[in-house]
């Protein structure tokens, strides 16, 4: 958030009242139901995807567009908070809680067009205004908590994301068997609504804490001269191409797993739950695993959870079990949850912490073009190839995200 927090501290340590820690607090939990809705919003789409071709006759590349559009007003938005962060400046509240609660709102318009199940093109072109939304307050949200250096709130911002991802495929797998399957969305509106009245309450209505993010020398940075800076730091680029086949994976995973599950293994219009296990699993790997990251540190720990995963999805692809599968698919999502957060607490220890957050919404711009460049590339591999050719691409994106991890630098360089 380029909105101000105030448990963060920088080298002057200023003292804090009472109402400041509790702003600060109540500003954490609204961004945690922020990320909540915002895996909402990602859980429903797999139980959805085969209902969805039968009611629009479209094939796995054309229904795959869902994903492409939705990327694309990802990047737009990640572009726009490059230039927003600096226009708006920390401390600003009132400023900032107005994009953001801009960004909530467009969410709320998507959700509504998309209840109304218009035709194909309007249904799919909704799908941008979402990921719009959604990639603003995604950037602002983990650059906000990456300020903090605070492992433990990381690990739960993401967590809630998991837990939003985890719950609506419980809802959307009902919707999909019934007549008005496309009233999920009008759920999904109504949370996204109470986001924007928190946001409201939280950020524009209480009052500034006052925090200042900490700038290179004296000189404040303009947005040109940071994104040039950003443009120069080979860190910030790998970890984008990091996170861009990381959430190319996860998106895969909970998007098309369902549709394996149901046309491979012979699965049932129940099958959807399988993505409720898996989202399920990536909530509590965020949290259950908060401990074990501390000892590792960042690097050994992603490397770890990156081969386990690994070894996980050789188990879904080769065990013709739809209860092994459904098993081994929730500890891939146990695994693979920690390595966003960690990944942008790395973030955190490795960059100028003046450039964060512009940082962060230049990684997202990036690395959310996976989201729709690796599940758009699934359909169009299983409309020619099948749908079982998801388990060997999967595996290896997953060697991919390995080896990139590899490359990133481990200590700061500034």
């Amino acid at each position: 958030m380029t909105v101000v927090s105030s448990e963060i501290t920088t080298d002057s340590k200023p003292s804090r009242s009472h109402k400041q820690v509790i702003l600060g607090r109540l500003q954490f939990a609204s961004l945690c139901y922020c990320f909540f809705v915002i895996g909402w919003n990602d859980g429903s789409t797999g139980p959805l995807l085969p209902r969805i071709q039968e009611v629009y006759h479209v094939n796995f590349t054309v229904v795959s567009l869902i994903f492409v559009i939705s990327c694309i007003g990802i990047v737009s938005g990640s572009i726009l908070n490059l230039f927003v962060s600096d226009k708006l400046g920390l401390g600003k509240v009132s400023l900032a809680s107005l994009m953001m609660n801009t960004a909530s709102c467009c969410q709320n318009v998507a959700y509504l067009l998309q209840s109304l199940a218009l035709p194909f093109p309007a249904f799919v072109l909704s799908f941008f205004i979402s990921g719009f939304g959604i990639a603003f307050e995604g950037a602002q949200g983990s650059g906000f908590v990456a300020a903090l250096k605070d492992h433990t709130k990381m690990g739960l911002l993401h967590a809630f994301y998991g837990l939003g991802a985890m719950v609506s495929p419980l809802v959307s797998t009902q919707f999909s068997q019934h007549k008005h399957w496309s009233f999920h969305y009008l759920i999904s509106c109504g949370l996204s609504l109470l986001d924007t009245i928190i946001f409201l309450l939280v950020f524009l209505c209480l009052s500034d804490s006052g925090y200042e993010v900490p700038k290179k020398n004296i000189d404040d940075k303009g947005a040109i001269e940071k994104i040039r800076e950003i443009m120069k730091t080979k860190a910030v680029h790998l970890i984008a191409f990091f996170i861009l086949v990381y959430v190319g994976v996860e998106v895969t995973i909970g998007g098309w797993t369902v549709t394996y599950i149901i046309q491979v293994r012979g699965g049932g219009p129940s099958s959807g739950y399988v993505s409720t296990g898996y989202f399920g699993g990536l909530t509590l790997g965020r949290v259950a695993l908060l401990w074990l990251n501390q000892k590792l540190g960042e690097s050994r720990a992603v490397l770890l959870y990156g081969i386990i995963a690994l070894g996980l999805q050789f188990v879904v692809w080769f065990v013709p079990s739809i209860i092994g599968d459904a098993i081994a698919v929730a500890f891939i999502g146990f695994f693979l949850g920690p390595m966003y957060p960690l990944a942008m607490n790395h973030c955190g220890r490795i960059l100028p912490p003046w450039i964060i957050t512009n940082s962060i919404g230049w990684i997202n711009a990036i690395g959310f073009t996976g989201s729709a460049l690796i599940p758009f590339m699934t359909g169009a591999i299983a409309q020619r190839w099948g749908i079982q050719s998801l388990q060997p691409l999967l595996v290896i994106m997953m060697c991919i995200t390995t080896i990139l991890w590899l490359c990133i630098p481990k200590k700061q360089d500034f």
